[in-house]
């Protein structure tokens, strides 16, 4: 309690409403090595993210809009209507409806910085005006409370909403009043909305809407009661706060975001599952529900970037590990369950166990046909490495935002932009036994939940500005794509332009054209040697640059740099075949196939003869060729080569039985894990028997 007056009487001291602020794309973190380009600085060119580009700006975008805005599926755009009084009705879906358009326009307002299409800067302009009538005047703004408030007197009833099973609160629950009304995950999709929106046009009218939301949350930590004050989850305020204070740098919201850290310790019969069971600088494992979690520790690395509080890395290091090591899928994606318990029996009183849902397990549990893998959860994942590596310039961390986007994100969406998966499984089979919670075909409206498919297209439309970030000394080459990138050193006027020209994930010949540099000073080119990645070389106008070349690290290139000169990089990438640790007891004597950045499957339909799927054995020494073809009409990558064909007998009814040394071959063919379920309904698995 003390913790909470003292922050109460310290917040209070910068409680004057925000002022006007000048407009500004500055967001360097005073704990940070690196910053994040600018909104506009980066645009695809030729090649993989190109071609995705052209079908998240053309499709997927306003495909989406269509959904939001299509009564029949969604009345994610209406409740803001009806809240703002150009429509009579209730409040319809879940509380988080809101947060889920405010990731929507921020993905709208992502693509519209790199095109300029005054289409999206007008249907913007339209959908925050109605956005700004429902904000009340002390900023709050929540669509079913305000509809409520409306309708009371004339209809204030609003049926329980149930979401998976699990109530999320009435509509006409007051402000705050029930933390399953998600009303601080909302804020904080807002606040992210908002700062986008201003940094892609220039204009403040959604931010201007945030900062009075913002301020309305500082004065509710003010006056709240100490239990109404620890009453939220899933925490994307964190990383909002956050961002709030860098486009504003008003004292009051950094000021916030850290003692929001301080309240969530102070929870009385805390759970795992919402990671408030011990204080967090108590927490060194992943734990619980896995989206709430890679937000929490999305948001935690945030502050650290901004506060440099040691003892926060601390636990961001060792939950890093724990996730890294023990927890996560090869395709980088996180939360093996659908249900469980935790710590689940690790711990000697069993009274201390306690239900979980969608999330992690004990370490090496990894299910492969129930795996949950919310694509939010992968989501987050990104964005809480993303931050590590922004703080700490840790080749490791953007190893991980490749592998998570280009597989478990990936995955999360069709390949014509307009089809939506919530959970990623490792296997499907037509004979599992149980119908699973979530659909095995991605989904236009997933009528269950709908998060996921906004938090997917918000995040496909900032890809661009993971490839490159700055530091004063230079530039930074996180991910490879063909590009130009236009953009200044941290701190600093001097500008750098360049184009990549690259076939990357398919082939690891990169090229980087200068197109202007300073002058007179030496700028590094910090270029990202992946782990994958055992042999690289490295050429500066012909000549071979000299250097280790060290797997998951960055090679520097220290020079005064002119324009004409070219960087050639050429990164080997054989196909590997993996095996996990024998603790994973569900791939134990498996393999799974990969090939640079990307993990690939074996579909049904690609294994000669029509045999199945739980047939097919992959010899260690198998040679599996690269070949250009397309799923769905999109190019890929696909690998072709001779498997082993085991005893094809019947499993019906039948739970055990001799093993057959009999074997023929047969071919396959497997695609990138992250195009399955593209060409309908069939069997799929990632991992396959290893033959030695």
């Amino acid at each position: 309690m003390k913790k909470l007056l003292f922050f109460l009487l310290l917040i209070s001291v910068f409680g004057l409403q925000a002022q006007n602020r000048g407009l500004t794309n500055n967001t360097t973190s005073k704990f940070s090595k690196m910053t994040a380009t600018n909104i506009d600085a980066v645009h695809f060119t030729k090649g993989f993210w190109a071609e995705r580009f052209e079908v998240f700006k053309d499709t997927m975008i306003l495909s989406m809009w269509n959904t939001l805005n299509d009564t029949t599926l969604s009345h994610s755009y209406q409740n803001f209507q009806v809240a703002a009084g150009e429509l009579k009705g209730r409040h319809h879906g879940p509380p988080f409806h809101d947060g889920d358009f405010y990731k929507w326009f921020e993905g709208v307002a992502s693509i519209y910085a790199v095109t300029k299409e005054p289409k999206l800067d007008s249907l913007m302009d339209k959908i925050i005006a109605t956005i700004a009538k429902v904000q009340r005047a002390d900023g709050y703004i929540h669509t079913p409370v305000v509809i409520s408030e409306m309708n009371q007197g004339i209809d204030s009833h609003n049926e329980e909403q149930v979401v998976t099973g699990t109530n999320v609160g009435k509509a006409n629950d007051k402000a705050f009043e029930n933390r399953l009304n998600f009303e601080t995950y909302n804020l904080g999709h807002l606040m992210t909305a908002g700062c986008i929106h201003k940094r892609a046009t220039g204009k403040t009218t959604l931010f201007n809407i945030a900062i009075k939301a913002t301020d309305f949350l500082c004065h509710f930590y003010e006056t709240a009661s100490a239990e109404l004050a620890r009453n939220a989850i899933c925490p994307s305020h964190y990383m909002g706060v956050v961002e709030m204070y860098r486009e504003t740098k008003n004292p009051r919201y950094l000021e916030l975001s850290k003692n929001l850290i301080d309240i969530r310790g102070m929870v009385e019969n805390g759970t795992d599952d919402n990671q408030d069971r011990i204080p967090f600088r108590k927490q060194y494992q992943a734990m619980g529900h896995a989206v709430r979690a890679n937000y929490l520790y999305a948001g935690v690395a945030d502050v650290y970037a901004e506060t440099g509080e040691e003892q926060l890395m601390n636990n961001l290091t060792s939950i890093w590990s724990d996730i890294v090591n023990r927890k996560m899928y090869v395709t980088g994606a996180c939360g093996a369950l659908y249900d469980g318990t935790s710590p689940d029996g690790t711990y000697y009183r069993p009274d201390s166990i306690q239900k979980v849902h969608q999330s992690y397990g004990r370490a090496f549990q990894l299910p492969n046909a129930t795996a949950h893998n919310e694509t939010c959860a992968n989501i987050g994942n990104m964005l809480f490495n993303w931050r590590m590596l922004l703080s700490t310039g840790d080749a490791k961390y953007a190893e991980i935002v490749e592998t998570a986007l280009y597989n478990s994100v990936m995955s999360g969406i069709s390949l014509d932009g307009k089809r939506f998966f919530y959970t990623n499984p490792m296997r499907i089979s037509e004979d599992f036994p149980y119908t699973m919670r979530w659909s095995k075909e991605r989904e236009v409206y997933i009528k269950k939940c709908n998060c996921c498919p906004p938090n997917t297209v918000r995040t496909l439309a900032q890809v661009q500005d993971y490839l490159y970030s700055v530091s004063k000394n230079g530039i930074y080459f996180n991910l490879y794509g063909g590009s130009t990138l236009n953009t200044a050193l941290e701190d600093s006027k001097d500008f750098v332009k360049l184009t990549q020209t690259t076939e990357y994930p398919w082939e690891g010949n990169i090229r980087i054209a200068i197109d202007a540099a300073p002058k007179k000073k030496a700028v590094s080119f910090f270029l990202r040697i992946p782990e994958w990645c055992q042999k690289a070389t490295i050429k500066v106008n012909g000549q071979e640059f000299t250097s280790k070349n060290k797997s998951n690290s960055y090679t520097e290139i220290n020079r005064i740099w002119k324009k004409g000169d070219v960087v050639e990089v050429v990164l080997d990438m054989p196909v590997v075949l993996l095996e996990s640790n024998p603790l994973v007891e569900e791939t134990r004597n498996q393999t799974c196939v990969k090939r640079g950045p990307i993990v690939y499957c074996l579909e049904g339909k690609d294994v000669e003869g029509g045999k199945s799927i739980d047939d097919v054995m992959i010899p260690a020494d198998i040679k599996l060729i690269p070949k250009k073809t397309d799923v769905d009409g999109f190019p890929v990558v696909e690998l072709e080569g001779v498997a082993k064909l085991s005893n094809q007998a019947s499993w019906k009814n039948t739970l055990y039985r001799p093993v057959s040394a009999q074997q023929e071959n047969v071919k396959i063919k497997l695609i990138p894990y992250y195009a399955w379920g593209n060409r309908g309904k069939m069997d799929m698995t990632v991992w396959m028997p290893l033959v030695k």
